[in-house]
């Protein structure tokens, strides 16, 4: 099927040239890396974290992790994990073929890894409906395809964030990763409607957890600091998959609220650009 765009016209623009100039004002923007990358080849990223709020408000954030991910080299595919806001579908939803449609072009979806990762796991089910409305996969792919529009994704959808969850596609995707060229995305925005100074706070002990590559410690800082973040599942499972791929080290590129975008800093919900290697 094609999976028309749901939050074009609100989270981003919905023309095409319009949502180029808005990407680009994300690189450029005083809160954002400053400047658009070259497209690099080393490849030696194993998965990244970026916010995935209105990019009026996390666009220049999230821009940090593209800027990375566009200087470390495109990979063939993304697996983008995901939580699950809308509460349709499974518990661990997959949309297993088809492609997304974004005012910058479609994206295929890699049929064979996705069915490698439905075969690697028994917790992961084939199921389009939690794709339909959801904007945290969706708001990823014009960052993307503002570099290439040859890449692939496999979108997994977790409304089960439990560790035992996490772990198991964390671990199927190191399964199903022998011989295939990806990275993973995971999708997360942290403290939602707290003061500026309780988000930072909160969130840096999160943060220190995710940087450690310690997906315990991570769950125990988010029930011991009562943390909102929305996507703590996908960032466990990807913490997961990149040990299994190698990875050694986490690196936090910016973090920024809300409220350094609005000004005000009473209610604000926290973003941050992690990649892991």
């Amino acid at each position: 099927m094609k999976r028309k765009p749901a939050v074009a016209g609100t989270f981003y623009e919905a023309e095409a040239e319009a949502l180029k100039k808005r990407i680009k004002w994300c690189f450029h923007h005083q809160l954002g890396p400053g400047g658009i990358p070259r497209i690099g080849d080393k490849r030696r990223l194993k998965a990244v974290i970026a916010p995935h709020a209105g990019y009026i408000y996390s666009g220049p954030v999230a821009a940090h992790t593209y800027h990375a991910v566009a200087a470390d080299g495109f990979p063939e595919t993304f697996i983008i994990l995901c939580p699950n806001h809308t509460g349709r579908g499974s518990g661990v939803s997959i949309m297993p073929r088809g492609e997304w449609i974004t005012p910058l072009g479609p994206v295929k979806i890699d049929e064979e890894l996705a069915t490698e990762l439905l075969e690697a796991s028994g917790i992961i089910d084939m199921d389009e409906s939690a794709h339909l409305g959801e904007h945290s996969c969706e708001v990823h792919l014009p960052f993307l395809q503002y570099f290439n529009q040859e890449f692939k994704i496999v979108p997994i959808c977790m409304w089960m964030q439990d560790l035992e969850t996490a772990k198991e596609i964390g671990n199927a995707i190191t399964d199903a990763s022998p011989g295939k060229d990806f990275l993973v995305i995971a999708s997360t925005d942290f403290t939602h409607y707290e003061p500026a100074e309780v988000a930072y706070k909160n969130d840096q002990k999160v943060l220190e957890a995710i940087l450690s590559l310690d997906e315990n410690s991570l769950y125990e800082r988010i029930y011991q600091y009562n943390v909102s973040m929305c996507g703590y599942g996908p960032v466990a499972a990807s913490i997961i998959a990149a040990k299994g791929l190698g990875a050694t080290s986490g690196r936090l590129l910016k973090y920024a609220t809300s409220g350094d975008m609005t000004g005000d800093n009473s209610s604000v919900v926290g973003y941050a650009s992690v990649i892991l290697e």
